[in-house]
């Protein structure tokens, strides 16, 4: 039978003691990892490019310095490579969509990244045209039962545009059950856009507002002139032939239009008795892009294991960004992506070269950087689903996203909310470093659903990613949100995300000792942690509570 993690063996695990000589984590070592990864050379390291091939070239030689094995899909001589191939839709523009919107008597030409955020359409069609389409608000285009809300009441949407609004219901004190400020799956805009296609819609208009969002206009317009997703079947199912965001002066001027002011259309969305409205509005839209199957890479490393080498801790980061796009304002095409995500990164090869220096552990250990994060997790989704190693005698990943380069903190976050016993280990350990763990700051961004972790959460694996803490040494709290207000307003998802001599990473330093704790800790052990009870995880997870010792 499986060992679940029980409060007395939880504490027992908790309380082994810090290894005799801890791993040393060089803040230089990271900082040149850093620098490496996001120079212009790397091209903002996007799928399926020069860029990616660099990055996994650069990630496969450090992890083989480290002293790990190839740990991915055996080459054509049938050993073992360092990578996974992730077979993936790419869709790319050819040229500017064409979209007009016409309101009453008023017809307007949608201009792409100023009114209108068009992705690059991910149906299977390489031509997507549309005309006079009507357009339908939907509020929050939720459907819940399990909560009692329904924003679609059964109306048909067949072949029309939704328009709606980016959170959920309660994001700003609706009558709906969704966590309020802290966002739901619900409330993100991967599930409003899989929703609408559900229901045979045309497209969908999400509405962007940037405190709900929980990132700027300029987030939505650099991130869909090209766009990924997983090899299906039958895209459309998953896909409406035109997926958008529209500011939120438009979104008023439609609403107007209709005989309703932006509030009282927000107002009326909040409650559950709201009715899908029929706008004074429809569109015209002509989309052309050039459709390509390709493949993105996840770069595996393993140390392998001793007399438990069958069961898995796996270290988790995600190695692609955006890649290349249009000059900023200072002519920058390249968005390069240091904080988001070669610090993970750079976590990822130094506790790689700590393990393995360390020599083999009871459990193999597994470093896995994935591909097109970017994109939808579908890197880690792609493996959540295609195994390399079984999830079930999986023990627990931790990923590591954008960790902090402002110095130490005395605190630690996770992204999201989730309850389960490696967080419990986690706070264990911090504690013994004197840190202290302190709630996700923002909830309401979604971050439980928007990093690798989740696909595994998902296929029932206890899964954390790891957030740097608030409480800094140099400045506080304070001086962290405001660090955290500028990066995302001035360098998220933009060409400013750049590595700077300033950056002290001595914070990553110290967290990748207590990360490295933990999974010492797993990787030397026979129990299984596993979510709480009442977690949405661990019905999965229990699903295969007899393939584990």
């Amino acid at each position: 039978m499986t060992r679940l993690l029980t409060a007395a063996s939880l504490i027992a695990l908790s309380a082994a003691p810090a290894p005799a000589h801890d791993p040393v984590f060089d803040s230089d070592k990271l900082s040149t990892h850093v620098r490496t990864l996001s120079a212009d050379a790397f091209e903002g390291r996007a799928p399926d490019s020069l860029g990616e091939a660099k990055t996994v070239a650069y990630l496969a030689g450090a992890f083989a310095a480290a002293g790990l094995q190839p740990g991915g899909e055996p080459d054509e001589h049938g050993l073992k490579s360092w990578t996974q191939d992730v077979p993936l839709m790419k869709s790319s523009m050819v040229d500017e969509p064409l979209v007009h919107l016409t309101m009453g008597d008023e017809r307007i030409q949608l201009t792409q990244g100023e009114e209108i955020a068009v992705r690059a359409p991910m149906n299977g069609m390489a031509q997507v045209q549309m005309a006079d389409k009507p357009l339908v608000f939907v509020g929050y285009g939720v459907t819940a039962p399990e909560r009692g809300w329904d924003d679609y009441k059964d109306v048909d949407v067949k072949d029309k545009i939704v328009v709606l609004f980016i959170n959920d219901p309660d994001f700003e004190g609706g009558e709906g059950d969704f966590g309020g400020k802290e966002m739901t799956y619900y409330g993100r805009w991967t599930y409003k856009y899989e929703e609408a296609a559900k229901r045979g819609a045309a497209g969908v208009m999400v509405i962007h507002e940037t405190e709900p969002a929980s990132y700027g206009w300029a987030t939505v317009r650099n991130s869909n002139n090209t766009t990924f997703d997983i090899v299906r079947d039958d895209p459309a199912k998953a896909h409406t032939g035109l997926e958008s965001w529209i500011q939120r002066d438009l979104a008023a001027k439609i609403f107007e239009a209709s005989g309703m002011s932006f509030e009282e259309a927000k107002n009326a969305a909040k409650r559950k008795n709201f009715q899908p409205v029929t706008l004074n509005a429809k569109l015209d839209a002509t989309v052309l892009t050039e459709l390509q199957k390709v493949e993105a890479k996840n770069v595996v490393g393993i140390l392998p294991g001793t007399t438990r080498a069958d069961e898995y801790v796996i270290y988790t980061a995600h190695h692609d960004h955006l890649g290349m796009g249009d000059p900023d304002e200072h002519g920058d095409t390249i968005f390069n992506g240091a904080l988001d995500n070669a610090t993970g990164l750079a976590h990822l090869i130094e506790q790689a070269r700590a393990f393995a220096e360390m020599g083999p552990q009871e459990r193999s250990v597994i470093f896995l950087a994935v591909g097109a994060e970017e994109r939808g997790l579908l890197g880690s989704k792609y493996y959540a689903a295609n195994p390399l190693y079984p999830l079930s005698t999986t023990a627990a990943v931790i990923n590591t996203d954008s960790l902090g380069v402002f110095g130490p903190a005395s605190d630690f976050s996770i992204s999201g909310t989730a309850r389960l016993d490696l967080l419990d280990l986690l706070i264990a350990d911090a504690k013994a470093m004197g840190k202290s763990f302190s709630p996700d700051p923002r909830p309401e961004a979604g971050g439980f659903f928007r990093s690798d972790h989740f696909p595994f959460a998902q296929a029932g694996v206890p899964a954390v990613s790891f957030r740097s803490g608030q409480a800094l040494s140099k400045g506080g709290a304070e001086r962290a949100a405001e660090i955290a207000r500028e990066y995302v307003a001035n360098h998220y998802h933009q060409q400013g995300d750049e590595w700077s001599r300033e950056w002290d990473f001595s914070g990553i330093a110290e967290n990748a000792l207590l990360l490295h704790r933990v999974g010492e800790k797993l990787a030397n052990s026979s129990e299984w942690p596993n979510w709480a009870e009442g977690s949405e995880f661990r019905a999965v997870r229990d699903q295969s509570a007899d393939q584990r010792d």
